[in-house]
């Protein structure tokens, strides 16, 4: 018995001293930052690349006159003169502005339905079918009776912009409460989290991927129907990214009206970073996100 555990020991401290080894040279041979981060750009523009030689052969093409289909050359020269003109940032102070109250209206409405739709058994029964009826209605569909509440003004953009992006917000929330474990709502409560305090401690963690997903969903929704809105709702005195783009399209400029359609898609993609980054930290917090970032 003795020599059992005396010729056991070595062993299990190889044992150990081999794991040990095997983690430190898979840190070791993990990617730097700078290998990371140009695995993730090139595929990026990669596919910049290819729709930018697709778009200049379609072009070469001659299917449609270079004053209604310019190509890649002069859009992008016309693109530089408005990244450095004061119409592009007031035009984008003016949305983004837009877009910040709307999304944050839609997103305090959204939680609070959400989550007593998902608490509430008689809420549920009437309201849960209707938000998802809400959420894939077409905002377009909203603008005829915004405008006649509201008529062509700053109001009726904003109540677009709320039902377009609360729907999303609220289903994100409920699909998040109900795959909260019944087991880990029982040991929140046995260790005293009640009211509030469970849904700060147990369930709002728990379903915080769902409800990030969701707010991703209305985000995209929110500016769908800001851009929707801008493009109907022209305030004269007041100028926009939308209200451009009408512009552009009205006076049959081309490159300028494709310019501000490549701003609109940068915001996108930048606001889509953003959220994929919270969403990558809500995993890493998790642990279902290695170091490395895979």
């Amino acid at each position: 018995m003795a020599s059992d555990t005396l010729a056991g020991s070595p062993r299990t401290d190889a044992e150990i001293s081999g794991l040990d080894a095997l983690e430190i040279a898979g840190q070791e041979k993990a990617p730097s930052r700078l290998r990371r981060g140009w695995s993730a750009l090139w595929p990026k523009l990669a596919a910049l690349a290819l729709a930018i030689a697709l778009w200049q052969a379609v072009v070469w093409t001659g299917w449609k006159d270079p004053w209604a289909l310019p190509g890649p050359a002069v859009v992008f020269e016309d693109l530089g003169h408005y990244l450095v003109s004061s119409a592009l940032w007031e035009g984008l102070a003016t949305t983004a502005r837009r877009a910040a109250v709307g999304f944050a209206a839609a997103v305090s409405v959204g939680l609070l339905l959400g989550l007593a739709v998902a608490r509430v058994k008689v809420l549920r029964a009437a309201l849960g079918s209707m938000i998802t009826a809400l959420q894939t209605m077409p905002s377009i569909a909203w603008f005829p009776l915004a405008i006649l509440l509201f008529q062509l003004s700053e109001q009726a953009i904003f109540f677009v912009v709320v039902l377009g992006a609360a729907p999303s917000v609220a289903n994100g929330v409920i699909h998040g409460v109900d795959y909260v474990p019944p087991l880990l709502v029982r040991a929140g409560r046995n260790l005293g989290a009640h009211g509030l305090n469970l849904y700060r401690y147990v369930i709002a963690p728990a379903a915080l991927p769902a409800i990030v997903a969701g707010l991703k969903q209305g985000w995209a929704f929110a500016w769908r129907s800001l851009m929707a809105g801008e493009l109907l709702v022209v305030i004269a005195t007041r100028t926009s990214i939308g209200a451009q783009l009408t512009y552009a399209r009205e006076l049959s400029e081309a490159p300028r009206l494709m310019a501000i359609m490549i701003v609109i898609l940068v915001v996108g993609l930048l606001v889509d970073a953003a959220f994929g980054a919270a969403d990558k930290a809500i995993r890493r917090r998790w642990g279902v996100l290695d170091q490395a970032g895979n």
